[in-house]
């Protein structure tokens, strides 16, 4: 079975605040169906998420990506909303750390209830297809440059091809 196979993200979306967690890796392969849930949940009025990272084995630039552009649309919001990591652990908050989100959203030092009230549901990850995929990962690495400048450097090499592979499918 492939590891993304494995992971998902379970949700409780009747709960105030939203809570998500997230089993196994958070990458590139499962960021749409998060990314796709966070949007339907503010189309539906809801402001705040809190992401439970306690079972999440590793997580890579896009689903970071995903998570800061989730932040940003948050702090749009009047009153702004908001979006906490709980139980994050080192090597997550390192990952945060290094690329300027912990500024954006705010990383719990575990105070934040993650307990489901109603039974979690798993989110459904549908494949959208080569040029949708693409499209979506350089929306996350572009929101991760909006986030802190300093990422572009970081993410240039990655910028650049995406963009060409979008404009020329």
């Amino acid at each position: 079975m492939p590891d993304n196979a494995k992971s998902s993200f379970l949700v409780d979306a009747y709960s105030d605040p939203v809570l998500v967690r997230i089993e196994g890796r958070a990458c590139f392969q499962n960021s749409a169906c998060l990314h796709d849930f966070v949007e339907e949940m503010l189309r539906q009025g809801k402001a705040r998420f809190v992401m439970d990272f306690q079972r999440c084995t590793s997580m890579d630039s896009t689903f970071l990506g995903v998570l800061a552009g989730a932040a940003m649309a948050l702090r749009k919001r009047n009153p702004p909303g908001s979006l906490v990591l709980a139980r994050v652990g080192l090597r997550n908050l390192e990952l945060i750390r290094n690329l300027g989100l912990h500024r954006l959203l705010t990383v719990d030092g575990g105070d934040v209830p993650v307990t489901f009230t109603t039974p979690p549901m798993p989110l459904p990850c549908l494949d959208r297809g080569e040029l949708e995929n693409a499209r979506l990962v350089l929306e996350a690495h572009e929101n991760l440059v909006s986030a802190d400048e300093g990422n572009r450097s970081k993410f240039q090499d990655v910028l650049a091809f995406l963009k060409n592979r979008v404009e020329h499918p």
